[in-house]
């Protein structure tokens, strides 16, 4: 396969989760989408360890802008 290949069915992939999304409630959708551990199941947001503490987000929001401090 060519490279064109692999992205052409990368697209597709996502075009058609895209569309099985599109034929769920909100609710539905919402949990669809939500992390989730791959052996429990249990939501990823939930897990205690899923939140980096030394992150900051306001550092975070200026270099995002392209201010260095």
């Amino acid at each position: 396969m060519k490279d064109r290949d692999f992205l052409w069915c990368a697209l597709n992939l996502m075009l058609d989760d895209e569309e099985e999304l599109g034929g769920l409630c909100p609710a539905c959708r919402d949990k669809a989408v939500e992390e989730r551990c791959v052996g429990c199941g249990a939501p990823l947001a939930a897990w205690e360890g899923s939140v980096n503490e030394g992150f900051d987000s306001a550092r975070f929001e200026r270099m995002k802008r392209g201010r260095q401090k």
